[in-house]
């Protein structure tokens, strides 16, 4: 596989604290990699540095062959790597189709990618909905709202940070069913989860990421067997 990320020693400070370590790590094409850990650890720094949120201190990201540590944040976008952040960031006030086309927007000259009747397909509920402003929706919906938006888009590689956060046991098994179909169609996803077990379950390659270092990586199935994992964060 070719690698479509390569992260080297990356060194993200947010709030005047040293918050990601010099983590290193890649995310190869048709791949889904998950980072799990406590809160804390330093996972959504690592995304908003990885999408251009935030600048990072020290080290190298590279996408698609191209280094983009220091580029703003909508070239980033434009170059595919679309972030789903957590708690959603849908635009409250705006109606659920123009979230939509604000996916669109986004993609830029990569056009070319899925539509908005492919999302309202993908996602009946958002169809039905498409002319309440997105603040009405549930939780469940507004993350489907966030992921199609994302879609939209037409990412090379899908940052979800979070997806199940805050939502209801049946909702977090209708997100992980959406991440698991995209992962059959051949999406890459960057994956960052506090549900470990369904994290693990779901990733090619997985990464322990704790106070801001990167202290175990392995397949999936590797670290769902690695003991110190199962009692860390599986509950066992």
């Amino acid at each position: 596989m070719n690698d479509l990320l390569i992260v080297e020693d990356l060194v993200v400070s947010y709030g005047g604290i040293e918050a990601v370590k010099g983590i290193s790590f890649a995310v190869a094409e048709g791949q889904v990699v998950a980072i799990v850990g406590a809160n804390g650890a330093g996972k959504t720094t690592t995304m908003h540095a990885l999408s251009g949120l935030l600048k990072p201190q020290r080290g190298s990201i590279r996408f698609a062959g191209a280094e983009i540590a220091r580029q703003p944040a909508h070239q980033i976008v434009a170059r595919g790597l679309v972030q789903v952040a957590e708690g959603r960031a849908i635009l409250g006030q705006m109606s659920v189709a123009e979230n939509l086309t604000m996916g669109l927007a986004a993609a830029g000259s990569r056009r070319g990618g899925p539509t908005v009747a492919a999302m309202y397909d993908r996602f009946p509920i958002l169809a039905q909905r498409r002319s309440l402003p997105a603040g009405q929706l549930s939780g469940g919906e507004q993350q489907m709202l966030a992921i199609a938006r994302a879609l939209l888009a037409h990412p090379r590689l899908l940052l979800l940070d979070e997806p199940s956060m805050g939502l209801a046991p049946m909702l977090v098994k209708q997100v992980f069913e959406i991440v698991t179909a995209l992962k059959a169609a051949g999406s890459t996803i960057l994956l960052v989860e506090q549900n470990a077990l369904k994290a693990l379950r779901l990733a090619d390659y997985a990464h322990v990421l704790e106070r801001g270092r990167i202290t175990l990586s392995g397949t999936g199935a590797e670290l769902l067997a690695d003991e110190q994992v199962a009692k860390a964060y599986l509950g066992t």
